[in-house]
């Protein structure tokens, strides 16, 4: 109810709307419009109230609502259906709750807060309230389960394709990180429920550190963590970054979908990445190995190079890849 308010002030954002004209489009009582309109005032909406006119809104709150957004959304499917906590332990456990229960593909799971975030390999991801992008999407491919690890390399090229609209320089460091500066400030998380033959879903988590400060970094996770606004130096728009990463994913996948290949992607994760060039160490099942990444393949693989020159295509999944010195 709250949003199809919001959605009509917004209608009238100009002029006022009366109480009396919000209860008879929305068929509710004027003290249950009361009490939505105070809420929404609880939850950052500058609306004002005056007294034989009705309501006016003068500045939206910094919330990652379907109606917050849909302006801005140019897809068909993914992200018209957003589910929107104010707080929950994780958006991919939600997704994959609802997934299980038979929700459609494109749907998107918002937290403005996460209590219990995931990584990969079970790390934790912390995810303060209103300071980032905490989002899982819903997706039903029908694609062998081997290729699953596309939808990781959809993500990430969407999300990078995004800051780097916003004007921010970022580098994809393979499979699943954004870093700026050589740090974290985005991860993404693929989860799959499937068959030997068959996707039944697939969930994506993409987790963005927007607008944190210094300060409200883990004190651990200084010297490999940050934010956009702290590299940026200004108050990124939330609201913008979600619905261009959106209809970039869109775009992307609709490849992936129609023509089974993800070469729009690929581009992107090459163009920008981190490690092509550059010696890594490669850790797999506690074992550590020295390598060049040399390329990146049209299905994602990391392209490696050992000291004795054999080659391989790394498979994301139990892998995890570090620079020679450090974290890129």
């Amino acid at each position: 109810m709250k949003g199809k308010i919001i959605r009509l002030l917004k209608e009238n954002k100009n002029s006022f709307i009366s109480g009396q004209n919000i209860s008879d489009k929305l068929r509710v009582s004027r003290t249950a419009v009361w009490k939505y309109i105070n809420q929404l005032k609880e939850e950052g909406y500058e609306i004002e109230s005056v007294s034989r006119k009705g309501y006016r809104l003068l500045n939206s709150a910094d919330l990652l609502t379907y109606e917050e957004i849909e302006d801005k959304l140019k897809t068909n499917t993914i992200g018209r259906n957003i589910y929107h906590f104010d707080s929950l332990d994780s958006t991919n456990i939600k997704a994959k709750e609802l997934a299980n229960k038979g929700e459609n593909e494109g749907t998107i799971i918002i937290g403005e807060e996460q209590t219990k975030g995931k990584g990969r390999l079970g790390r934790y991801w912390t995810s303060p309230k209103g300071k980032g992008v905490w989002l899982s999407i819903i997706l039903r491919p029908n694609i062998e389960p081997t290729k699953a690890s596309y939808i990781t390399q959809i993500g990430a090229a969407a999300v990078s394709k995004a800051i780097s609209d916003m004007g921010i320089k970022n580098y994809i460091k393979w499979p699943n990180d954004i870093v700026i500066n050589n740090k974290k400030v985005c991860g993404i998380l693929t989860e799959m429920s499937g068959e030997i033959n068959k996707v039944n879903y697939i969930v994506i988590g993409i987790g963005i550190n927007v607008n944190l400060n210094k300060e409200e970094l883990p004190r651990e996770l200084k010297n490999k963590a940050t934010s956009l606004k702290i590299e940026s130096g200004n108050l990124v728009n939330r609201k913008k970054l979600v619905a261009n990463i959106l209809n970039n994913f869109e775009d992307f996948y609709h490849e992936l979908i129609q023509y089974n290949t993800i070469t729009k992607s690929i581009e992107i994760c090459k163009s920008s990445s981190a490690l092509i060039n550059k010696e890594i160490k490669i850790i797999r099942r506690n074992k550590t190995k020295k390598a060049k990444a040399i390329n990146l393949d049209k299905d994602g693989h990391l392209i490696v190079e050992y000291p004795d020159g054999t080659k391989e295509g790394l498979i994301s999944g139990e892998i995890s890849v570090r620079g020679e010195n450090g974290y890129v």
